[in-house]
């Protein structure tokens, strides 16, 4: 280990909550970021999410959600060399809490399938009288 680097956290599965989970994914970018990793075949360094959602992400926030991501059990991370390799951790998760992940990812995709084309909010429907 490079001295002066924190070893990295990684709870055990018995560790990680669903209110967790929630938190972590309530971000935008990290949910946008997990979403990514999950449809990915292997391990995925952090580099490759500087642009998310269109947005350019700086390395320090990056760093941050992966934290986030990591904390909440959601990524196991690894170092090699000055690259942080990312896996999901969506299987022990499904058998720890089955469906979860699938139902948040789907609701993730539907929301960003449903904005994709128009970015403005579109008024409220306007209330009719009975006749």
């Amino acid at each position: 280990m490079i001295q002066g680097m924190r070893p990295l956290v990684h709870p055990s599965i018995e560790d990680i909550t669903v209110e967790g989970i929630l938190h972590a994914l309530s971000d935008p970018v990290r949910v946008a970021i997990y979403a990514e990793l999950a449809a990915s075949a292997g391990a995925t360094i952090c580099s490759n999410f500087l642009q998310v959602s269109d947005r350019s992400i700086p390395k320090s926030t990056l760093s941050q959600h992966f934290r986030a991501l990591r904390e909440a059990g959601l990524v196991r991370s690894e170092r090699h060399g000055v690259e942080m390799r990312n896996v999901t951790r969506c299987k022990e998760i499904e058998r720890r809490f089955p469906g979860l992940i699938a139902a948040i990812l789907n609701a993730h995709s539907v929301q960003a399938t449903g904005r994709a084309g128009d970015t403005r909010r579109k008024p409220a429907p306007r209330k009719t009288k009975a006749a």
